[in-house]
C-alpha cells in the first residue's frame, strides 16, 4: 500500500491533468449528448410511431458494445480525440433520449388541455409546462449517462482519446512489470472518485432547476 502512494505522490501532476482532462470529455460529450436527447426527444413524443421508433433506437443502441464501435470509428477516422468524442456522444445520447421520451408522455395531459384551453401554444406548453414537469425525469437520464460515460471514457483510451484510461491500459501492456498494478489502480480509482463528483454535482443541478411545486 505504502508503494502504492508513492507511486500516486510521484505522479500526481500527470494524474491530476489526466484526471481534468477524463473530466472534461465527460462533461462536455455529456452536454452534446444531452441537447442532442432533447432535440430528438421533442420531436418524437408526441406521436406514437415516434415514441416506439425512441425506445426501438435507445435499445438498440445500447447494445452495440463501445469498444466495438470504437474501433469500427478509429479504422474510419484514425486515433485520437474524434473517435472518443463521437463514442462518447453516441452512448450518452442513448439514455437521455429514453428518458426524455418517457418524461414528456407521462406529463398528465389534463394539464396539457388546461393550458391549451388558456390559450398557450405548443412551444409556450412545451417550455413552461411540460419540460418542466419532465425535467426530473430527464436529469436521471442525464445522471445514468455521465456515470456511463465516466467508464466508456477509459476505454476510449484504446483510440488514444483523453483521460485516465491510459494509465489503466499502459498498466495491463506492462502486466508483470514494475508499477503495472499501480497504474491500474491509480487509474480506476481516480475514475470512481470523479464519477461520485459528477453525480453529487449533477444531482446538486437537478434539485436547483427543477420547479419547486414538483421536488419531492
Amino acid at each position: 500500500m505504502g508503494s502504492f502512494f508513492e507511486f500516486v505522490q510521484d505522479r500526481w501532476s500527470v494524474l491530476s491533468f489526466l484526471a481534468y482532462q477524463h473530466m472534461s470529455l465527460v462533461v462536455q460529450t455529456l452536454v452534446l449528448s444531452t441537447l442532442l436527447a432533447l432535440v430528438v426527444g421533442i420531436a418524437l413524443y408526441r406521436s406514437g410511431w415516434g415514441v416506439a421508433l425512441g425506445n426501438a433506437i435507445t435499445a438498440v443502441g445500447l447494445t452495440i458494445p463501445s469498444y466495438a464501435l470504437l474501433g469500427v470509428l478509429v479504422g474510419v477516422v484514425s486515433i485520437g480525440v474524434l473517435p472518443s468524442v463521437v463514442t462518447l456522444v453516441f452512448f450518452g445520447f442513448m439514455p437521455i433520449l429514453r428518458n426524455v421520451v418517457v418524461g414528456l408522455n407521462g406529463v398528465d395531459q389534463t394539464l396539457v388541455e388546461s393550458a391549451r384551453g388558456m390559450g398557450m401554444g405548443r412551444w409556450t406548453r412545451l417550455v413552461r409546462l411540460e419540460l418542466p414537469l419532465a425535467w426530473p425525469v430527464v436529469m436521471t437520464g442525464v445522471r445514468v449517462s455521465g456515470q456511463m460515460l465516466m467508464g466508456i471514457a477509459a476505454i476510449a483510451a484504446y483510440a488514444l482519446g483523453p483521460g485516465l484510461g491510459g494509465y489503466i491500459f499502459s498498466g495491463i501492456s506492462r502486466t508483470g512489470g514494475a508499477n503495472a498494478t499501480n497504474s491500474i489502480v491509480a487509474g480506476t480509482l481516480g475514475i470512481l472518485v470523479l464519477a461520485v463528483i459528477l453525480d453529487v454535482v449533477l444531482n446538486v443541478f437537478t434539485r436547483l432547476t427543477t420547479p419547486r411545486g414538483i421536488r419531492v
